[in-house]
């Protein structure tokens, strides 16, 4: 008898793996119709062990759409030993985050994400449950109330006014207006959370920046860990290493903060007193100031670093993406600064309370966050149990992904989804449709008890930014510039290239630019 040579071998093992595949499959089926039990939703075929891996492409909210014109509104897909779920549509949104919202509570959690939160202390990643409302608790009721938001009206009105100052004194010149608006809303972020320490000193403030969006692309990376977590203690990638190599600088960064602040307390004896800062906050009910909420040092910088990234690296995002969509629709541009010129007038300045007169300004942020969500698939949910979402059954521990970016792009849903009009929100069918969720054509901050925590201070920063921006100056491309909007996918989906765009003064007041 012939030996069998290696490329029959090779042959002999596929055939084998795809019949126990196909053998597998039927007997779940099977099983399914005795038990009564639905079906898991459609998708592609896999490969053995590895799945669809080898099939994904980088752009995975365009390839899930792609995917979703084949399969349907919900479907799956298997990325080696995890299998996924992916939502296309306001209804099955809607089953799972509201129907079954308790079920549908977790975040699937990423071996980063382990990383950076101390082991799961924050309120992104932390399981469902009473810590979890706790931590939520603390950052919705102490921090993002309308209270706090009015307290910070000063450190916002302090940034953005220095941004139009620097700005005005490169009239004329090309600046990377991405770099400016990151910049303001950065250290706004951090005079909120944390006195703007950091930003006082502008190479830390540089580094600071560098490790959250470092931070964000690692998340935004897909790991070989999180698919086949028998190997994730070797890290074939690196993320993990690179990811604790962030996580040391910014230790070190917020463990000089901690210690100046509880020196600074001591000596003033205000470690009981009047809070001044979202960490005073932290700090106070960390030494017992609430019995009912205790946190440890972990929680506190779990939640600190949770909202710097939360807060600034989505929110200059969206306002590098509204400059393109403004840039290139002057006429939408030309309708805005009309608005501004009637409610705030060319010889003054916009303040946050000239903001709720300003309806066609809150249309085109609108537009911006439906066209340019700035989570396209959110965060992945996990359900903690199995359960039966679109008359298929999603099996406890999958992950979920939501693709927002392709819903407020959806033809079914939209009128010329692909036309950035802010008119269509003053359409009586979209009028009352609101930043919360609760309507599942329009999920830019998610939904459910995930639902971005922070979506009220982004709107009025992204606002108050946009406004300024457009009020003081008239934007022209350098000559030979273009306007681009290529995309470069991740965690955040962010422009592949910056906007570079040259501000030309527009106030009667020259005065009007200071600081002041």
């Amino acid at each position: 008898m012939d030996l069998l040579t290696p490329t029959t071998l090779l042959k002999f093992s596929i055939a084998s793996s795809i019949a126990v595949v196909l053998i597998s499959w039927l007997v779940r089926r099977i099983m399914n119709t005795i038990n009564g039990t639905l079906p898991l939703p459609p998708g592609p075929m896999g490969l053995p062990l590895i799945g669809n891996l080898p099939f994904i492409e980088p752009d995975l909210h365009r390839y899930f759409l792609k995917l979703s014109k084949i399969y349907g509104p919900i479907f799956k897909l298997r990325l080696g030993n995890k299998l996924c779920i992916v939502l296309h549509s306001p209804s099955v949104v809607k089953e799972a985050l509201k129907d079954n919202d308790i079920t549908f509570a977790n975040h699937d959690k990423l071996a980063g994400a382990e990383i950076i939160t101390y082991g799961g202390n924050d309120i992104v990643w932390n399981p469902y449950g009473p810590e979890w409302r706790m931590l939520r608790r603390v950052s919705v009721h102490d921090f993002i109330n309308n209270t706090t938001l009015e307290v910070g009206r000063a450190f916002r009105r302090k940034e953005i006014r220095r941004m139009v100052n620097t700005l005005y004194h490169h009239a004329g010149t090309p600046v990377n207006i991405g770099d400016y608006t990151t910049q303001t809303i950065f250290n706004t972020m951090t005079s909120m959370l944390w006195g703007g320490t950091v930003g006082k000193d502008t190479k830390v403030a540089s580094e600071f920046k560098e490790v959250l969006a470092g931070i964000v692309d690692l998340l935004g990376q897909p790991n070989i860990s999180d698919l086949f977590p028998i190997i994730a203690r070797f890290d074939l990638q690196g993320v993990e290493r690179k990811m604790k190599g962030l996580m040391s600088w910014f230790d070190q960064i917020f463990d000089d903060i901690l210690d100046q602040r509880i020196e600074m307390n001591k000596a003033t004896g205000d470690d009981k007193g009047e809070t001044k800062d979202f960490l005073d906050i932290l700090l106070q009910l960390k030494n017992g100031a609430d019995p009912k909420t205790v946190l440890t040092m972990s929680h506190v910088k779990a939640l600190m670093l949770d909202l710097a990234i939360g807060g600034a690296e989505t929110t200059s995002t969206t306002s590098e993406w509204a400059m393109t969509e403004l840039m290139t629709h002057p006429e939408v541009t030309e309708k805005l600064q009309q608005e501004l010129e009637t409610v705030v007038g060319k010889d003054n300045i916009v303040e946050e309370h000239h903001i709720s007169k300003l309806h066609y300004l809150d249309a085109v942020v609108r537009e911006i966050l439906r066209m340019h969500p700035g989570l396209p698939l959110l965060i992945p949910h996990m359900p903690s149990e199995s359960c039966q979402v679109g008359g298929y059954t999603i099996p406890k521990g999958s992950r979920v992904f939501i693709n927002v970016w392709a819903i407020q792009r959806d033809p079914s849903v939209w009128d010329d989804p692909l036309e950035f009009k802010p008119e269509r929100w003053f359409n009586p069918n979209n009028a009352n449709v609101e930043l919360n969720g609760v309507d599942f054509r329009f999920l830019p901050f998610g939904s459910g008890r995930r639902t971005c925590a922070g979506f009220t201070l982004a709107e009025r920063m992204l606002t108050y930014n946009l406004s300024s921006l457009l009020h003081s100056f008239n934007w022209r491309l350098p000559d030979g510039g273009k306007l681009e909007h290529e995309e470069k996918f991740g965690l955040v989906l962010k422009k592949k290239n910056p906007l570079i765009v040259i501000p030309t003064p527009r106030l009667s007041n020259p005065g009007l630019y200071n600081n002041a």
